[in-house]
């Protein structure tokens, strides 16, 4: 039995090692999850099923965008014009620029208006195939803040046929109110926000930003042990602007990702091939900052780190809500190959997210969480710019 049926498709599944291809494909729904998908010839009949004739389009699983910060109040085009005048984003930070103007913007702002502000940038997601995304706090910097945020991201998911996991970043930046008391806003992190969290449920995972902008490797430990204790998994800002072993920190807490990753060592990509860690590149963000510093792709190649992309859609260093430009990018700047790009938004990013067993492969018992597309051949996804070939997205089967 099936509730729906895609017809005369062409269907890249991301299973096994490739993009899965299956030329006269027929994919199969029921109850919101992929009954069948496979080749035509071999599907059963499907008598009652509505039958929609892709008429030689592709099907692929839903994009996942697995690291965006889509929730916050303002935006910060003047730090970039200051940027553009020389600036660095140190420089910016130090003068109270960058997270901390954001937190600002976020702290004034009612839930509502962050959803408001939110969903247009969502909808731009959304209007690319993807069906998950990822949405961190970490603008509030307080413990009523930070709830506000993980509350305005869960509403996004009520507003939206889309799939919100949600992400508490408290330890993004210290807050003016513990300048120069990084620790004693640490202890806040770990003693007070991540019960709360926890607690209401808000989050799926918690995050840290471990840089010299930011938190230390010690630091960022009490962060992860903390999550811990409250059954949450972790993931981290590591190597984005300079070496502190954040990567391999990260693998040793059998973090689920590591993003960014421009000055990972050798010894981060073995640390985090043993443990699994997904190697999530933020290619808008090397690009907005105008990074020279590429991320170690041949060594995650290598040692078989899986490699998932994101838009890392942000107001400060990657304003970006396309990840149809991601995966162009990715190519271009990383030299990522098509299916490593598309497997990066799909398979890769499901798996960054913990969320393997239910998205990111078109296979029977996932949710139907599927894009079509208007395309002769995947490659068309990752080589065009500025171009959105999307068919129809569907999200749990409808």
């Amino acid at each position: 039995m099936a509730d729906k049926v895609w017809r005369n498709a062409r269907l890249a599944t991301m299973t096994g090692e490739g993009l899965g291809i299956v030329e006269d494909g027929l994919l199969a729904s029921r109850d919101g999850l992929i009954a069948y998908v496979g080749p035509a010839a071999d599907a059963p009949a499907f008598p009652a099923a509505v039958s929609e004739d892709c008429q030689g389009r592709w099907i692929t699983p839903g994009l996942i965008d697995c690291h965006t910060h889509l929730v916050h109040g303002g935006n910060r085009a003047g730090e970039f014009a200051q940027r553009l005048a020389g600036a660095s984003y140190e420089d910016i930070a130090q003068a109270g620029g960058g997270i901390v103007s954001t937190m600002r913007a976020t702290r004034a702002a009612t839930e509502a208006q962050l959803v408001e502000s939110a969903l247009p940038r969502l909808d731009a997601l959304i209007a690319e195939g993807v069906t998950t995304v990822e949405i961190k706090s970490g603008y509030g910097l307080s413990l009523t803040d930070e709830l506000k945020m993980l509350r305005a991201a869960r509403a996004l998911g009520e507003a939206r046929p889309v799939r919100v996991a949600t992400t508490f970043l408290g330890a993004h930046a210290v807050p003016p109110e513990y300048r120069g008391e990084a620790d004693a806003y640490v202890d806040l992190v770990c003693n007070e926000m991540i019960p709360a969290v926890a607690k209401a449920g808000l989050a799926d995972a918690v995050d840290a930003f471990c840089e010299t902008i930011a938190f230390s490797p010690a630091q960022t430990e009490r962060v992860f042990r903390a999550a811990h204790a409250h059954g949450l998994p972790v993931k981290l800002h590591a190597e984005q602007l300079s070496a502190l072993g954040g990567a391999t920190l990260a693998a040793r807490h059998r973090a689920l990702s590591a993003d960014h990753l421009e000055h990972a060592s050798s010894a981060d990509v073995a640390a985090m091939a043993e443990s699994g860690t997904v190697a999530v590149l933020l290619p808008g963000a090397f690009y907005f900052m105008r990074e020279t510093q590429l991320p170690p792709i041949a060594a995650f190649r290598t040692a078989g780190v899986p490699i998932a992309l994101a838009t890392d859609c942000n107001p400060g260093t990657s304003p970006l809500t396309s990840p149809l430009l991601v995966m162009n990018m990715a190519a271009t700047l990383f030299r990522l190959t098509v299916e490593e790009a598309l497997r990066g938004l799909t398979v890769n990013a499901a798996r960054a997210l913990g969320l393997s067993a239910r998205i990111g492969t078109l296979e029977p018992g996932k949710a139907c969480d599927l894009a079509i597309w208007n395309i002769g051949e995947p490659a068309e996804l990752v080589y065009r710019m500025g171009l959105n070939p999307l068919h129809a997205r569907v999200w749990s089967g409808a």
